[in-house]
């Protein structure tokens, strides 16, 4: 994991018993990392965080839920590595809806915008400098690519700051705790609100795991905010 992950992130793999370990991306790439220790352990299972037909399966069961329960003009998800927006798309062309899917990607990291707008794969030349930590992701997965060139709307590019107005509105009017990322979708409501006034949209909210320091200053409205690891 990045050290600049979240600790609670850190913490929570630890509590399952994993050994979590910790690179400067800066200094060696994720993947890398992840070569050199199947090396090391050749008998050891690389679990894909987004680029396996098992994950974007798994994905696409929200998918099912969310169109099961209502008739959405658009379903706006946070995007990444794709797992989870590729997961919606196959959810609404297995049950042959109209439903828009439409991506939120942290402005730093665009490369699925950018990959889009040119109609090939993109990748950033280093994991994105942003406050939504789950996507600081260099590309979209090849798996996942083939399916979002083809199945999505569009994907908004939304600013941290964005995406931290996003957040401070989930705990004042939802009484929810959303880490950054989770805040995506809302913050892509925020960065466009014409395209979507009268619309019934579903923003997807990707998960809670964010540190209560970074959380704290997140609702009070910092401006510079950065997980910190301290050991």
């Amino acid at each position: 994991m990045p050290d600049s992950s979240a600790q609670v992130k850190i913490a929570a793999v630890r509590s399952y018993g994993g050994n979590v370990d910790l690179i400067d991306v800066s200094k060696i790439s994720r993947n890398d990392r992840i070569k050199q220790l199947l090396s090391e352990q050749p008998g050891y299972f690389f679990a894909q965080a987004y680029d396996d037909y098992r994950v974007v399966a798994g994905n696409s069961t929200l998918g099912m839920e969310i169109l099961s329960a209502s008739d959405f003009d658009m379903i706006i998800a946070p995007i990444g590595g794709g797992g989870l927006c590729s997961g919606q798309i196959i959810a609404r062309d297995q049950l042959h809806t109209r439903t828009e899917i439409i991506g939120a990607e942290p402005l730093p990291g665009n490369d699925a915008a950018r990959s889009l707008e040119s109609g090939e794969l993109i990748s950033n030349e280093h994991e994105p400098d942003t406050i939504a930590d789950g996507a600081r992701t260099l590309s979209l997965g090849q798996l996942n690519w083939q399916v979002i060139r083809q199945g999505i709307t569009d994907i908004i590019e939304v600013q941290d700051q964005q995406t931290l107005d996003a957040l401070r509105r989930y705990f004042l009017y939802a009484n929810l705790k959303v880490e950054p990322t989770g805040a995506l979708a809302l913050g892509a409501l925020i960065t466009e609100p014409k395209r979507f006034h009268g619309k019934h949209v579903c923003c997807i909210v990707s998960g809670g795991n964010v540190d209560p320091l970074v959380y704290a200053r997140a609702l009070i409205g910092e401006k510079t905010l950065r997980y910190r690891i301290d050991s």
